[in-house]
């Protein structure tokens, strides 16, 4: 059985799904819950939900989906819909995976610097300390743009497929 009883309107296989993307988001660093309310998004019809809704599709209190999709919104993964009520509805946004490994690639960015000041502060006298070190940078510095190709060639391809 999964982590749920049942989602609600949901064939198994589809129940299958969102919990391995919530296993998936729990191995990228984030929360189960986080994948799985993004899976869900993903593939519920209509493409819309309420706080409600998710918390009764998804099994889970109204608070754990309220606080989680404000998560997922931060990282631009899922955006709320306007509605003509208080209501809050949430919905996938195209392009979340990219912007959540252009946040991530921002972060490679400032490491960089943090390494440059490690070099700086361990001279050339220490040599297997200062090799230990300028591999690690050498490393973050080819991820970084190796990652801004990658969503360069990303956008390229969607274009093209579009």
């Amino acid at each position: 059985m999964t982590i749920i009883a049942e989602l609600a309107r949901v064939d198994p296989s589809e129940t299958e799904f969102v919990d391995r993307m919530g296993l998936i988001m729990e191995r990228l660093g984030g929360t189960r819950t986080m994948g799985r309310l993004h899976a869900w998004l993903m593939i519920c019809d209509p493409p819309d939900r309420s706080l409600t809704e998710l918390a009764a599709d998804l099994g889970v209190s109204k608070t754990a989906v309220s606080t989680t999709a404000r998560q997922l919104e931060l990282s631009g993964m899922v955006e709320r819909v306007p509605t003509a009520t208080r209501e809050h509805r949430y919905r996938t946004v195209s392009g979340g995976w990219a912007e959540v490994m252009r946040v991530q690639l921002a972060v490679v960015r400032q490491s960089l610097d943090t390494f440059d000041l490690g070099l700086s502060i361990i001279g050339d006298d220490r040599p297997g300390r200062r090799d230990r070190l300028q591999e690690t940078r050498d490393f973050f510095a080819f991820a970084l743009q190796d990652g801004e190709g990658m969503l360069d060639r990303w956008k390229e391809y969607r274009e093209k497929s579009s």
